[in-house]
């Protein structure tokens, strides 16, 4: 296929690809789903080997959240049934850190609900960072607080923060649909905030949530421009008791060309397959190692995720590899001086087509049983899944 061809040697040569043919990817069909991924995968490969990347989140402080994202299970009158708790002290966030580490974790990344830090929850997080830090001197820790004031970036910076991450989530223009107690454009000013600070700027979107192949080609495109270090691609978990519960648009088809279509605008990025991969790749799973050089491990904020051995499991027997904690991510032109900082201190099937959804894949019968809420781990007295 011509389109295929032109996107690896375009890849390999880390030149962005057109609007066109970044639409041409999500829209071929199932019969060529094996050959974009084949494409897709020599990208991947070129830039990353076959390492995988094992990060591990940390919630600490779950629910309650004042803002109105629809997709959210902590959202202002959400009325899923997930675990709320306050601020995990900085012994407890380190002890639920050290499962995800021990499991072969080499980033941390620590959530809080809420529109954005106080100056107090700098401190706070500012000490769980050291806490984490003096038992495992080398881990990443990336941070993800909401939206950012002036200065707390630097402050997070030197308090030992590696990275900050802040999801764009979805196309500018279909923005307010989905939030209408902040704006794409506050978005945008954190990660620029993040990358002024010298941090390791981690951004990415949410797929499933009604968006159309050009809103998601919006935001990959736009994200492709920010230029984080890391592109967590999310796939909608339509929980119960939030607005989008019925919102199952996805296949794992329809999942893997998403990813195969940002490793071609993303070439060297580490592009992260993160929340809804169970939901939504299923049995896939092992077929997005191919795109993507990096996931989760075990439990997210509100869900759980498969169990960390079957993960570990799953990357040995697709023929990849954990990357290890004295492996560089990031491909030495972006790698510069340590952690994700870039170069220079630079800004860093069957169906007929009418019974096809997008992509030309079948939409399927929602798969509530596979949303399970989190019961263990952080804010618990069980242990965590890693």
């Amino acid at each position: 296929m011509d389109l295929l061809n032109t996107l690896v040697d375009k890849g390999l040569r880390r030149e962005t690809p057109t609007r066109a043919e970044a639409l041409a990817v999500l829209a071929t069909s199932d019969d060529d789903l094996l050959d974009v991924v084949a494409a897709a995968g020599k990208v991947r490969r070129h830039w990353f080997g076959r390492r995988v990347k094992l990060n591990y989140l940390v919630n600490l402080k779950s629910g309650l959240c004042p803002e109105d994202c629809s997709y959210c299970s902590q959202r202002l009158g959400s009325k899923a049934d997930i675990l709320k708790y306050t601020w995990l002290k900085p012994d407890e966030a380190s002890e639920a850190a050290a499962a995800g580490l021990a499991g072969g974790a080499k980033r941390v990344c620590l959530v809080a609900s809420g529109r954005g830090p106080t100056d107090r929850d700098v401190d706070r997080v500012s000490d769980t960072i050291k806490a984490i830090k003096d038992r495992n001197e080398d881990v990443e820790v990336c941070a993800c607080l909401g939206l950012l004031s002036d200065g707390q970036a630097e402050r997070l910076r030197e308090a030992g923060a590696d990275a900050y991450n802040h999801n764009l989530n979805t196309s500018e223009s279909t923005y307010g649909d989905i939030t209408s107690t902040h704006t794409y454009a506050d978005r945008v000013d954190t990660v620029r905030k993040a990358h002024a600070a010298g941090l390791s700027a981690c951004s990415g979107l949410i797929a499933g949530m009604g968006e159309s192949d050009d809103d998601l080609v919006d935001v990959v495109f736009s994200l492709r421009e920010l230029d984080p270090d890391s592109v967590p691609v999310n796939f909608l978990i339509p929980f119960e008791g939030t607005p989008l519960a019925k919102e199952w648009n996805l296949t794992p088809q329809r999942c893997l060309r998403i990813l195969a279509m940002v490793r071609f605008v993303c070439p060297d990025v580490e592009v992260r397959i993160a929340g809804g991969r169970e939901v939504h790749l299923r049995t896939m799973q092992p077929l997005a190692l191919h795109l993507a050089n990096s996931i989760f491990l075990g439990d997210y904020l509100t869900s759980e995720g498969q169990a960390g051995k079957a993960d570990l499991e799953m990357i040995a027997d697709a023929g990849f590899e954990v990357e290890g904690a004295g492996q560089v991510t990031l491909p030495e032109h972006r790698a510069g001086g340590g952690c994700g900082s870039h170069e220079g201190g630079g800004v860093c099937g069957s169906a007929t087509a009418a019974e096809a959804g997008p992509g030309g894949s079948a939409a399927e019968e929602p798969r509530t049983d596979l949303v399970a809420v989190r019961r263990r781990g952080a804010g618990t007295d069980l242990a965590p899944n890693a």
